[in-house]
């Protein structure tokens, strides 16, 4: 039975070692990993602004900034000739990578190390440790 590998990816650099990494050492498995490719989107605090934007607006906002950040993975992917299946959600990146890993039953999370969380991300935590500490399977960090 094919591994089956979480690939979360957030338009940063290291996240695209991640991929490469990926790319690189796909030998490593027996038979082709199947790949799901993952951007979460940070949520957008609504507040009013929904008496401004509609539903389906901020939906697709969501839609076009996720195929945006996960473009360039998917290219180096099918690059190299491996299929993925892509997947953006919205939510607390760290929660939802968990999540996922789960609900797709995921053998392997991979993904980068530092991400575009800045400053914020120094504050509130590495998305990759509070990954590691929710994942509920083997996790792959990726410098």
């Amino acid at each position: 039975m094919a591994m089956k590998i979480l690939l979360a990816v957030d338009g940063s650099a290291c996240a695209l070692r991640a991929v490469d990494h990926l790319i690189g050492h796909v030998s490593w498995f027996r038979d082709e990993p199947q790949i799901d490719l993952l951007y979460v989107q940070p949520p957008i605090p609504v507040g009013r602004a929904l008496a401004h934007v509609s539903k389906e607006t901020l939906h697709a906002h969501y839609l076009e900034e996720g195929r945006e950040q996960l473009q360039p993975a998917e290219a180096r992917l099918a690059e190299a000739g491996r299929a993925a299946t892509t997947h953006i959600h919205v939510g607390q990146a760290a929660e939802v990578i968990a999540r996922m890993a789960g609900d797709l039953g995921s053998d392997l999370i991979v993904m980068g190390t530092h991400g575009r969380t800045g400053l914020s991300g120094l504050i509130a935590g590495s998305v990759a440790t509070r990954v590691l500490h929710l994942a509920p399977c083997p996790v792959l960090l990726v410098k």
